[in-house]
């Protein structure tokens, strides 16, 4: 579908791709589909491999030529798009192609049991001896009690291979809706997640957002690298994803910014498990994993909005980040509320 004005993802979607053109047009990179597509991914933070790699390449003043564009896509864009793909309908076709044959098999074989009880019945109205024709019909069933128990040991295996099939199309599924740096909801499920918590909130059941952004994490990566602040962001992610409740969802929404999305949960319960968010994470303590060493502790700005009925999530979305904003604003490590957006509204 596309993108509108109205979409939620529009302006998220429209600073990446501004983002990436930018960088393209720096680099003289050309703007083709494919180019686009590698540097989309590189702003939007979602695949790490491929993030490391540009990085590395910018560390080492190397040209981002044709041939280097088109082996960053071949690498860490074009497999996540076919592999998966071409995997599961070359395992179905082989699946469907063995389930063909076992019941061609089956009605052959169900053909043959028919004729040859047809053949020791006509035996024995001929007035064979009556013994001979009970060897001849058990011998017969016992033929296709064989047949029936292999075929039924084929059918079990092909359901165990589609069974397969079927979890890997679910974690296939998952990965899409999952942001691989930090583990959490990414875009997609985040927006989905939205779109039905909205209709309940319209029912008059509550809802409320925060949106959590690390303090001077710029400043951060650039004096301790992306290694570090990637670090950083799975620390954060994990402490969000543990302070929420179960029906909650923690996501990541972009670049440093995490959010979580509270159904049933009114502004100050909202405001109150953000503070419990902030402390946790002031209360860490950072460790680089090559030497040991303790770094400074991070600390979080966070915003909280609760939806108001009828209106649309981009606007609750919005007063969410104006309140993360006046956090910021206000000296950073603290939770603001959009009451306290009414609050500065009405002292300016």
């Amino acid at each position: 579908m596309d993108a509108s004005f109205d979409d939620p993802d529009y302006d998220y979607a429209a600073s990446i791709a501004g983002r990436a053109m930018r960088s393209m047009a720096e680099q003289q990179i050309a703007p083709t589909p494919i180019n686009f597509a590698v540097w989309f991914q590189y702003f939007a933070g979602s695949h790490d491999d491929l993030r490391n790699a540009i990085d590395l390449l910018i560390d080492h003043n190397r040209p981002f030529d044709a041939r280097t564009n088109q082996n960053l896509f071949e690498t860490y864009i074009a497999p996540q798009v076919s592999a998966a793909v071409v995997d599961t309908s070359e395992r179905l076709h082989a699946v469907m192609g063995a389930a063909k044959e076992f019941l061609a098999t089956a009605i052959a074989d169900n053909h043959s049991q028919m004729q040859a009880i047809s053949e020791v019945a006509d035996q024995g109205k001929s007035g064979l001896d009556p013994k001979a024709l009970v060897a001849q019909l058990m011998n017969e069933l016992a033929r296709a009690a064989t047949r029936a128990t292999r075929l039924e040991a084929g059918f079990a295996e092909k359901a165990r291979e589609l069974d397969v099939i079927r979890d890997s199309l679910s974690k296939s599924e998952e990965r899409a809706r999952t942001d691989t740096l930090t583990g959490l909801a990414n875009r997609r499920a985040l927006d989905e997640f939205l779109r039905k918590a909205q209709v309940t909130a319209d029912w008059g059941e509550p809802l409320s957002v925060l949106l959590l952004d690390i303090d001077h994490f710029k400043t951060f990566n650039d004096s301790f690298g992306h290694g570090v602040g990637d670090q950083v962001l799975r620390l954060m992610a994990r402490v969000l994803r543990e302070k929420v409740r179960a029906q909650d969802l923690p996501a990541r929404y972009g670049g440093e910014e995490l959010i979580a999305v509270l159904p049933g949960a009114d502004l100050a319960t909202c405001a109150e498990l953000a503070e419990r968010i902030r402390r946790a994470i002031a209360e860490c303590t950072i460790t680089r994993r090559s030497t040991g060493e303790t770094l400074p502790s991070i600390s979080v700005s966070i915003g909280v909005a609760q939806y108001r009925s009828g209106e649309a999530i981009s606007d609750l979305i919005e007063r969410c980040d104006r309140a993360l904003y006046l956090a910021k604003g206000g000296g950073r490590n603290r939770v603001v509320t959009e009451i306290e957006l009414d609050r500065a509204g009405a002292a300016g």
